[in-house]
C-alpha cells in the first residue's frame, strides 16, 4: 500500500478508520484533500467498496475533478467506474430524473438559470398587483433561497418568516413552485429539496439507495447547509459510514446559507464517531500558525485543535499602522517591490507569490489606485477591477456627459439608467433625429423633446435628464465650484444612487460602497476632467497577460489559496470586524469574522503582513479608526510591530503586557484613540472654532489672507491630524507650505495644525 507511506500519523489514521462515522477535522494546509483521496484508494484496493458503492461529495466540478484525478493516478488506473463522485447538485439531479414523477415533474425537467428564475417571478409579482420597484424579484429570489437552503417546502415555512417579502413571500413561493412543475423545471435550490423531501415522503426509495451507498466521504463540510446536512444525514442512516471533512474554524459562508452547528455536533448527531484532528500544517511558519491560533482561540464556538509545523525559524507576523488609507496603500507597494527586487533580504518574491486580501471590495480602490500610478501589474480575483464594474462605468459616464455633452457613447449608457421610461423605440427616434441633424444624442434628444417626439412619463423624464446635464456641465465650467461635490449631486439628482438604496441584493451594498470610494478618488484631482483623462490613460496603457501580477482580492475568495507573502490590510473595528455582520448577527456574526481573519493570516506561507490606519474616510469625512479587536488577540511573542513613534500616542508602537494596545478590552484602546476628549484636542478647538481638524477641506478655498501673521516660522516642526508630522517649507499668509514626513509637500491653513511639542499628547 504504496499511498499510506508518506502519510503522517492522524492522515493514516483517518484514513484506516473505514468503518462507522468519521470526522476528519483538517486545519489549514494540513493535507485534508491527500488523506480524503488516499481513503477512497484504500476502500478501493481493500475490496471493501467498489466504485459504484462510494459517494464522494464536494462543493464544486473544480473540487470533484480533482479528487478524481487524484484517484485515478494513486490507483493507476481510470475511475470511469465512480458513479457517485461529484457536487450535491449533479449527484441530487442523477437521483431525481431517475424518481422525477414524485416530485411532479417529468424526467426531461429543464434547471432554470437566475435569469429565467428572476423573469418568472417578476411574472408571478406582477401578477400578484405588488409594486417591483419596492418589492425586486432579486429580493424574494433570495428568500425563497434561503428557504429551500433550509429544506422548507411552502408548507413548512414556520410562521416566524411570514412576514417576508411584504407579508407576501410564502404565498408567492407556492405560486413559484405550481408554475415550476407546470413548467416541468426546477431551480438549484430545488435540486436538493426535492431529494429531501423525496427520501422524508418515500422511504423505500431511500433504503434502496442506503443499500447502494455503503461508504459516504464529505468535503468542506463546515460549509454544508440545512438541506445539504438532512441529505446526508438520511443517507447514512444506512451503514453509518459516513467521513467527513471540514475545519469549524474556516466556516466562513453563513451569509449564504452555511451552518457551522452541522460540523460542531457531529458527535452528538453520529454517536460513537471517531475524530481524526489533522494539526500538522505543511503551508506556513511556525509564526504564522502561531498568530492564527491566537486569533481563532477567542472563539468560543469551536471544537478546538493546534496547529504546528517541523518547519523552524521564518520571519514573525509583521503589524504596522499608518495615518490614513492611502499612507497604507503607497506602503505596500513599495513592499512589494522590494520584495520583488529582493531588496528586504532573502530571494526575492515574484509578483505572482504576493497576494492583498482585503475585508470588502471598496477597499481594493486604493491599491489599485497605488499600482496603477507606480505601474506595478495587478490582477483583482472574484471580480472585476474597480474602474471595471458596473456601478462605476456608469458613474463615469455621467462624469463624462457632465464635461462633454456632446459624448454620445457616455449618453446612450446612462440616458435609461436608471429606468426613465425610454424604450427601444423611443432611443432610436433620438438616434434618428440627432443622425438627420447632425448633432449629438443629447441635442437630437432636445430637438425630438421641443418637437413633441416623446410622449407620457418617458417626455418629463427625459427633459428632466437633458436639464440635469445642462446644469452640471454649467457647473463644471465654474471657478471655484468643488468638482467633488459636483460628483455626488449627479448622483444624486440622476437618482442613480437612488437605485442601488433601493435595491434589495446582496451585492448593492457593496455598489454604494465603491461609488463613495470613486468620489473619495476624485480628492487628487484638480477637476473632473483631470480625473477622467487619469482613469481613461490608465486603462488604456494595460499589461500583457504573460507578465506577473500582484493579487488582489477578498478574504472569501481567497480561501482555499495560498502565496508565500500576503498583506491583510484595514484591520480596524468597523471594517474588520464588519460593524454589519455584528449588527445583524451579534456575537454569531463575530465569530464569523474571526474565522475570517484566520482563513486571512492562514493564506500566507512565509511572509504575512497585517496593518490598519489610524484615520480613513467614512461615508465623505475623515474618522479615527479603533485598530481591529483581533490585533489585541494576536499572540505578542510571534509579531513585529513596526507601527511608527506617535501613532496612538505611542500605543501599537510596540508591545505591552496583555495585548498591543495595553489591554485586550475595546473600552481600553477606546480611550486612548478618543480624539474629543483629548487636551491637545481641546487646545485644537480654541485654535478654529470653525471646522474640527477631522474634516479638513482647506484645499477647496484659493482665498489666502495675506494680511494674516502665522505664529509659525520655517523650518518648524507642525502636527496634522491627517497628514501627521512635517516641517513649514514656506508661508504666505495664513497658509503654510509643509512637507509632511509621508505625504508629501500640502498648502495647509494654520489654525489646522499645531506645534509638533503640543500634538505629543494627542492620541491620534
Amino acid at each position: 500500500m504504496p499511498y499510506l507511506d508518506d502519510l503522517n500519523p492522524a492522515q493514516r489514521a483517518a484514513v484506516l478508520a473505514l468503518d462507522g462515522p468519521v470526522l476528519m477535522l483538517a486545519g489549514a494546509g494540513t493535507g485534508k484533500t491527500k488523506a480524503l483521496t488516499s481513503r477512497i484508494v484504500h476502500l478501493l484496493a481493500t475490496g471493501k467498496a467498489r466504485p459504484n458503492e462510494i459517494l464522494a461529495v464536494t462543493f464544486t466540478n473544480k473540487a470533484a475533478r480533482e479528487m478524481k484525478e487524484r484517484v485515478a493516478r494513486m490507483l493507476g488506473q481510470s475511475v470511469e467506474g465512480m458513479p457517485w463522485m461529484g457536487t450535491f447538485h449533479s449527484i441530487s439531479v442523477k437521483i431525481l430524473r431517475r424518481h422525477a414523477e414524485l416530485a411532479g415533474l417529468k424526467s426531461n425537467f429543464t434547471i432554470l438559470d437566475t435569469d429565467d428564475q428572476l423573469r418568472l417571478l417578476k411574472q408571478l409579482i406582477v401578477a400578484a398587483g405588488i409594486d417591483e420597484k419596492r418589492w425586486p424579484a432579486r429580493m424574494l429570489a433570495g428568500v425563497i433561497d434561503s428557504w429551500k437552503n433550509r429544506a422548507w417546502t411552502p408548507a413548512k415555512v414556520p410562521s416566524s418568516e411570514a412576514s417576508a417579502y411584504n407579508n407576501r413571500g410564502t404565498e408567492l413561493y407556492e405560486q413559484y413552485q405550481e408554475r415550476l412543475r407546470t413548467l416541468n423545471a426546477c431551480d438549484f435550490g430545488d435540486l436538493l429539496l426535492h431529494v429531501v423531501t423525496l427520501f422524508q415522503a418515500h422511504p423505500d426509495i431511500l433504503a434502496q439507495y442506503q443499500r447502494w451507498l455503503r461508504y459516504i466521504l464529505v468535503d468542506e463540510y463546515q460549509d454544508t447547509n440545512v438541506a445539504q446536512y438532512l441529505w446526508l444525514r438520511l443517507l447514512a442512516q444506512g451503514h453509518r459510514n459516513i467521513c467527513c471533512v471540514g475545519d469549524d474554524d474556516q466556516s466562513i459562508y453563513g451569509w449564504r446559507g452555511a451552518e457551522v452547528g452541522n460540523i460542531l455536533r457531529f458527535e452528538k448527531d453520529f454517536p460513537g464517531a471517531e475524530v481524526v484532528r489533522l494539526e500538522q500544517n505543511y503551508r506556513s511558519t511556525e509564526h504564522i500558525l502561531a498568530a492564527a491560533s491566537g486569533v481563532i482561540a477567542a472563539n468560543a464556538g469551536r471544537l478546538g485543535k493546534t496547529l504546528w509545523t517541523e518547519a523552524q525559524g521564518g520571519e514573525k507576523v509583521r503589524l504596522i499602522g499608518h495615518w490614513d488609507g492611502e499612507e497604507e496603500a503607497r506602503w505596500i507597494g513599495d513592499e512589494i517591490e522590494a520584495l520583488q527586487r529582493g531588496t528586504r533580504g532573502g530571494q526575492p518574491v515574484g509578483l505572482n507569490d504576493q497576494a492583498i486580501l482585503v475585508r470588502a471590495s471598496h477597499q481594493m480602490r486604493a491599491f489599485e489606485d497605488r499600482f496603477l500610478t507606480i505601474g506595478l501589474p495587478y490582477r483583482v480575483i472574484g471580480g472585476p477591477r474597480f474602474y471595471e464594474r458596473l456601478e462605476i462605468r456608469d458613474a463615469m459616464a455621467y462624469f463624462r456627459l457632465a464635461v462633454s455633452p456632446d459624448d454620445d457613447l457616455a449618453f446612450e449608457r446612462v440616458v435609461n439608467t436608471p429606468k426613465r421610461g425610454l424604450g427601444d423605440k423611443a432611443q432610436q427616434d433620438i438616434q434618428r433625429t440627432a443622425r438627420v441633424s447632425g448633432m449629438s444624442l443629447l441635442e437630437g434628444a432636445r430637438e425630438l423633446l421641443a418637437a413633441g417626439g416623446i410622449g407620457g412619463k418617458g417626455a418629463g423624464q427625459l427633459r428632466a435628464f437633458v436639464a440635469g446635464v445642462d446644469r452640471w456641465h454649467a457647473k463644471t465650467l465654474q471657478q471655484g465650484h468643488s468638482h467633488i461635490e459636483l460628483a455626488e449631486q449627479i448622483l444624486e439628482e440622476s437618482g442613480y444612487t437612488a437605485m442601488w438604496q433601493a435595491d434589495k441584493t446582496p451585492e448593492a451594498p457593496g455598489r454604494l460602497e465603491n461609488l463613495k470610494e470613486l468620489v473619495k478618488a476624485l480628492e487628487q484631482f484638480e477637476n473632473l476632467q483631470g480625473f477622467l483623462e487619469h482613469v481613461a490613460l490608465i486603462m488604456e496603457n494595460e499589461t500583457e497577460d504573460a507578465v506577473e501580477k500582484v493579487s488582489i482580492m477578498t478574504l472569501h475568495a481567497a480561501k482555499g489559496l495560498e502565496f508565500p507573502a500576503v498583506f491583510l490590510p484595514g484591520w480596524e473595528d468597523g471594517l474588520f470586524p464588519s460593524q454589519r455582520s455584528m449588527d445583524e448577527s451579534g456575537l454569531k456574526g463575530l465569530e464569523e469574522e474571526r474565522r475570517l481573519a484566520y482563513v486571512g493570516i492562514t493564506r500566507a506561507e512565509h511572509l504575512c503582513t497585517i496593518s490598519f490606519a489610524a484615520n480613513r474616510r467614512v461615508y465623505g469625512q475623515w474618522q479615527s479608526q479603533l485598530p481591529s479587536r483581533f490585533i489585541d488577540e494576536l499572540p505578542v511573542a510571534h509579531v513585529d510591530v513596526l507601527t511608527p513613534p506617535g501613532l496612538y500616542g505611542g500605543a501599537y508602537g510596540a508591545a505591552a503586557p496583555g495585548g498591543f494596545g495595553g489591554g485586550s478590552r475595546i473600552e481600553d484602546r477606546a480611550t486612548k484613540a478618543d480624539v474629543y476628549n483629548s487636551p491637545g484636542w481641546r487646545r485644537l478647538q480654541e485654535r478654529s472654532s470653525q471646522r474640527p481638524v477631522s474634516q479638513p477641506r482647506e484645499s477647496r478655498s484659493p482665498v489666502i489672507d495675506l494680511a494674516a501673521v502665522s505664529s509659525f516660522t520655517e523650518g518648524d516642526r507642525v502636527f496634522h491630524q491627517k497628514f501627521g508630522y512635517g516641517s513649514v517649507a514656506a508661508i504666505e499668509g495664513d497658509k503654510l507650505d509643509i512637507a509632511f514626513d509621508k505625504a508629501g509637500v500640502k498648502k495647509i491653513v494654520a489654525r489646522f495644525v499645531v506645534a509638533a511639542h503640543e500634538a505629543d499628547d494627542v492620541p491620534f
